[in-house]
């Protein structure tokens, strides 16, 4: 064996020991888990999260903001006194989240097949066959196989499922016109199951309660 052959038999194992290692270790990680539930995210910044794009609509022209003499209304504003609901970027909201979804899958299977086959001989070893068998055998059917199979199944899914939750979302951006950008995620764990609910969408500031 030469120097070459040697030292490439010598990386090839110390990889294969590498990689019994690592996978040693991945499954002694998740055993190490085993009975424990699902570890909760942390709070984050959804303006951070990778992917984000800020909303870009179709906007009306701003008017221009003119105050009259002796008067405290101000052209364009929508409101007397200032409203405490969220309006702007970083308040929070509470959105009630109500979701009922159904679904109904019927799957019906059948299959059948059949075979025959029949096998004859007028001779054997220079004999006749007829002179062999018993009177009245039809030698032309000495062999009579028939066989046959079937297989029929049926199955249906019927699954119904109510959600009623509140999720707590993040003004994200204020649109020009007013409106508002929300964003927010809630994990819920429910039997070691750690379900994730997201809602990102625009609100009008009048539809707040």
């Amino acid at each position: 064996m030469t120097r070459q052959s040697v030292h490439a038999a010598a990386r090839t194992g110390v990889v294969t020991l590498l990689a019994i290692a690592m996978a040693g270790c991945s499954a002694a990680d998740r055993l190490k888990n085993v009975g424990e539930p699902p570890k909760l995210s942390a709070i984050e910044d959804p303006t951070m999260a990778a992917g984000y794009r800020p909303v870009s609509m179709p906007m009306p022209t701003p008017e221009p903001a003119v105050y009259q003499p002796n008067s405290l209304w101000r052209t364009g504003s929508r409101a007397f006194f200032r409203d405490q609901r969220a309006r702007q970027v970083g308040d929070i909201l509470t959105v009630v989240v109500k979701i009922s979804d159904s679904a109904a899958i019927d799957n019906t299977t059948a299959r059948s097949r059949k075979n025959s086959e029949d096998f004859g001989a007028n001779g054997a070893v220079g004999n006749k066959l007829l002179d062999l068998l018993p009177s009245g055998t039809d030698s032309s059917a000495i062999v009579d196989i028939n066989s046959g199979a079937g297989s029929s199944g049926s199955g249906s899914v019927d699954r119904k499922e109510k959600l009623t939750t509140t999720i707590a979302a993040v003004v994200t951006q204020v649109l020009p016109n007013g409106n508002l950008v929300i964003e927010g995620r809630q994990e819920i764990r429910v039997n070691f199951e750690l379900r994730e609910l997201k809602i990102a969408g625009v609100v009008r500031p009048e539809d707040i309660d």
